[in-house]
C-alpha cells in the first residue's frame, strides 16, 4: 500500500453507529446481511450490506455497535443502496470480524 499524509487519513469520515435492524441478504452475490445503523442526530440513520455471515446472523446485531466510513458515496449493492462502509478485520478464514469500539460510545462519535 502507498504511504498517505495525514491530511488523506483526516478526510475519512469514521464513525461509531449502532445496529438498528438487521435482515439477510440472498440476493446478494456474496452472502451477506443488510444493516441500518443509527450515527445520531447529526447523520441518522444510514444502510450498508455487509459480507459478516460468517461470524453473525441478523438477530444477533441489533444493538450492537459498529465503526463505519460515512463519507463514502451511496454504493448500489444488487437492489439495495449501501450509504456507508461498515469497518471490519478478516480472520484466519477470510471471515469478517467487525470493528467496534472497546466500550459503549455515543453514536456518531468520530474516530479520533
Amino acid at each position: 500500500m502507498p504511504e498517505i499524509s495525514f491530511d488523506d487519513f483526516l478526510k475519512l469520515d469514521i464513525r461509531a453507529g449502532t445496529v438498528t435492524r438487521a435482515e439477510p441478504y440472498p440476493e446478494a452475490r456474496v452472502p451477506a446481511i443488510k444493516l441500518w445503523v443509527d450515527f445520531g442526530p447529526e447523520i441518522g440513520e444510514k444502510k450498508s450490506s455487509a459480507q459478516i455471515t460468517a461470524h453473525y446472523t441478523p438477530g444477533a446485531l441489533v444493538g450492537k455497535q459498529v465503526m463505519a466510513v460515512v463519507n463514502f458515496p451511496p454504493r448500489q449493492i444488487g437492489r439495495f443502496m449501501s450509504e456507508v462502509l461498515v469497518l471490519g478485520v478478516h480472520d484466519a478464514s477470510g471471515g469478517v470480524i467487525l470493528v467496534q469500539p472497546s466500550l459503549p460510545a455515543p453514536d456518531g462519535a468520530r474516530l479520533s
